[in-house]
């Protein structure tokens, strides 16, 4: 029987949250196509991983020990070996930064199909994928006509997986040939945690490139003071220098659940959206009523941010700085 692999995905010794929602998804893809559910773990503690990623609905867990963190030349080895062994239809894939590292790679071997950053597939007669262009604004569904094919798919779409399963666990020999190894992670650069962290936080008052110049931050910070909120932004801000990196949101900052975000200034683009789509309650203020932040927000503000910033202020009684 033929079976759909989706490739799981750990940093630093934790399951990563995408490789759960590649569970939903692959049981999704699995039940249409009437095959099996199974998963790769590779490298890191894989028993202990595989322990966590037994849930209901995954047939068979393959776990390769090979390496502790990422290894793109590993992966690829052993994801080749792993498709070939169990006669693989469906290939998916995070997509991630780690997963946009090797998914390229490992398809044009396989000579798959690939497409990336799926948000969401119909296999009900042939498979239909979703993917968002345009700064997510406008969806386009591609019909992939191919017995086997490859995924990456969009962190924070699907839900994760829950429930307790029976998965068979099975250890996959795969014969990594170590003159291909090309690359040696030597080690990990932390990002400096400072005095907060955002994912802690259950209030986030969150910035973009709306702010428009450094000089503005002192009128965003009095909104944060006189709500009790804490300060997060945008990559933008970030990469000016504005503020700190430990303050960034979205997939290359931190991933963010708080019972309320405010997002000032931001367009939403979808590597942010990825970071905070799962907050409770999302309040977004914007002068582009089709900026794709407004498609998740529970609340929309289509205004000048200078002028609806300062009498929130006022209500939560602070004062706002000239500006």
């Amino acid at each position: 029987m033929t079976a759909v692999l989706a490739i799981t995905e750990h940093r630093h010794g934790d399951l990563r949250d995408v490789s759960f929602e590649l569970i939903t998804a692959g049981r999704e893809l699995a039940d249409a196509l009437d095959d099996d559910l199974h998963l790769a773990v590779i490298g890191g503690d894989v028993a202990g991983f595989a322990d966590q990623l037994t849930r209901e609905g995954v047939d068979a867990i393959h776990t390769v020990d090979e390496g502790e963190e990422f290894n793109h030349d590993i992966y690829t080895q052993a994801i080749q070996q792993l498709c070939e062994a169990i006669d693989v239809s469906a290939l998916l894939m995070p997509h991630t930064v780690n997963g946009l590292d090797y998914a390229p790679a490992v398809a044009s071997a396989l000579e798959l199909p690939l497409v990336t950053d799926v948000v969401a597939l119909d296999a009900t007669e042939t498979l239909e994928v979703t993917r968002e262009l345009y700064g997510s604004k406008v969806e386009t569904t591609l019909a992939v006509d191919a017995d086997q094919f490859a995924l990456t798919v969009r962190p924070a779409e699907w839900a994760q997986a829950e429930g307790v399963g029976d998965a068979d666990v099975q250890a996959f020999d795969a014969d990594i040939d170590e003159s291909q190894i090309k690359t040696t992670v030597t080690g990990y650069e932390e990002v400096a945690s400072g005095d907060v962290d955002i994912s802690e936080a259950e209030f986030l008052v969150s910035i973009g490139r709306g702010i428009e110049e450094e000089e503005n931050l002192p009128l965003i910070e009095a909104l944060v003071e006189a709500t009790d909120a804490t300060l997060s932004s945008s990559r933008p801000i970030v990469d000016s220098g504005w503020l700190p990196q430990n303050r960034q949101v979205g997939q290359s900052g931190k991933v963010v659940t708080p019972d309320v975000y405010i997002a000032i200034g931001i367009s939403g683009a979808v590597q942010h959206v990825a970071g905070m789509k799962g907050s409770d309650t999302i309040i977004a203020i914007n002068t582009d009523p089709n900026a794709p932040i407004m498609d998740i927000a529970d609340y929309a503000i289509v205004d000048d941010l200078f002028d609806v910033v300062p009498p929130l202020i006022e209500e939560f009684g602070g004062t706002p700085p000239d500006v």
